[in-house]
């Protein structure tokens, strides 16, 4: 296998520690890619259906469907228990006012509306602001595994069931982590696989509903609302073959085989650059751990991270990202919190501790390409610029 730059340093004169650099097993990739060149068949099915088993069996889960994002797996989630479940327009899914924004317009492209509810040490949902939030038209929850962290997650599942709501999971970090040797699934998990994610391709996603039905369902809308893909179709024998219904209304949210192929490779190597990437976490901890001016963002009992991020949270943050920028050092925050923006500014003040903690996280460059080196460089300035 080649992966490409796991043993050279970044920061060589001049230094260059960016926050993300994905990793590939190039030779691989292109020996997967070649096979669907080779055979014509470079779209939905064929190698979709591959990356799909092979993830099923990696993560134990009974379902995944291969899409182009995990933004449009988020949206067919909603779109799906909305219909299924037959919500009204204006009733409310409870989510986190921190993180990437596409996790709450997926609320909005379906008329429903956010309830934001705080975050808990963990940058997760905290479960008891959670509960105070429900209200009478609260359907669902849609919970954040930050930086692959799992919070209170358990907590969360345990209130869902109480009050009969629906989990929806924004796995979109969380490839690779797992919870009581398992891997969280609530009602459905969506897992992202964007060029600098754990499992990185190019852009794609996979929705993996617990219901057979929602599987099957999920399929048929994210082709348009077909009921049989051209792989399928391909694949059947007789005079009728082409012949297809439209059952409702869809998407075009199917993935494709060039990303799949890309997917596969990396799949065989997701645990060896997990443990990677907690060793990295690990240096980051012994380096930074003593310091009474840093804090740390931690990682929740029982959870295996996948550690897509490594946070802190510093009074300084926005001087410490311009002095780290200016030696060489990118570092990254995520998120801003969604209600400083335009169009969620009437939802402010309702959630403190991710407004403090918007205010004042940030992620340290974390991927395959990082030395021990490179960690103790990162360290040594940041302890040199907090106050």
């Amino acid at each position: 296998m080649q992966r490409v730059g796991t043993d050279k340093g970044m920061h060589d004169n001049p230094m260059n520690v960016q926050l993300f650099l994905p990793t590939f097993a190039i030779e691989e990739c292109l020996a997967e890619i070649r096979e669907c060149l080779e055979k014509g068949w470079t779209g939905l099915g064929y190698k979709t259906l591959d990356f799909e088993n092979a993830w099923c069996d990696y993560t134990g889960l009974p379902h995944a469907h291969f899409l182009n994002s995990a933004t449009s797996g988020l949206h067919l989630a909603v779109n799906i228990l909305k219909e299924t479940e037959q919500w009204e327009e204006g009733d409310e899914i409870i989510t986190s006012p921190l993180t990437f924004v596409s996790t709450n317009h997926v609320i909005l492209y379906e008329r429903l509306k956010p309830v934001f509810a705080d975050v808990d040490q963990y940058l997760c949902l905290d479960p008891d602001d959670v509960e105070r939030k429900i209200g009478p038209r609260t359907r669902a929850v849609m919970f954040v595994g930050m930086g692959g962290n799992t919070g209170q997650y358990d907590r969360i599942e345990r209130l869902c069931r109480q009050r009969g709501l629906r989990l929806i999971i924004d796995a979109a970090h969380m490839t690779g982590t797992r919870l009581h040797d398992r891997t969280p699934n609530g009602d459905v998990a969506i897992f992202s696989f964007q060029a600098v994610k754990t499992l990185p391709t190019a852009d794609a996603g996979m929705i993996c509903f617990a219901d057979k039905r929602l599987d099957e369902l999920s399929r048929k809308k994210s082709w348009m609302g077909i009921n049989k893909d051209t792989y399928q179709r391909t694949s059947d024998r007789g005079a009728y073959r082409w012949l297809y219904d439209v059952e409702s209304v869809g998407f075009k949210y199917h993935g494709n085989s060039i990303m799949a192929a890309i997917g596969l490779v990396q799949l065989r190597y997701l645990d060896r650059d997990t443990s990677y990437r907690r060793q990295v976490s690990d240096w980051y901890d012994a380096g930074l751990g003593e310091s009474n001016r840093i804090g740390i963002v931690p990682t929740a009992p029982d959870c295996e991270s996948s550690r897509h991020l490594y946070q802190i949270h510093l009074e300084n943050r926005d001087e410490m990202i311009l002095a780290l920028n200016g030696c060489g050092i990118y570092p990254g925050v995520h998120y801003r919190d969604n209600r400083e923006y335009r169009m969620f500014r009437q939802e402010r003040d309702t959630c403190p501790n991710a407004t403090r903690m918007s205010q004042r996280i940030m992620s340290l460059p974390l991927h395959m390409r990082l030395t021990r080196k490179d960690v103790d460089a990162v360290v040594e300035r940041i302890q040199a610029y907090a106050h």
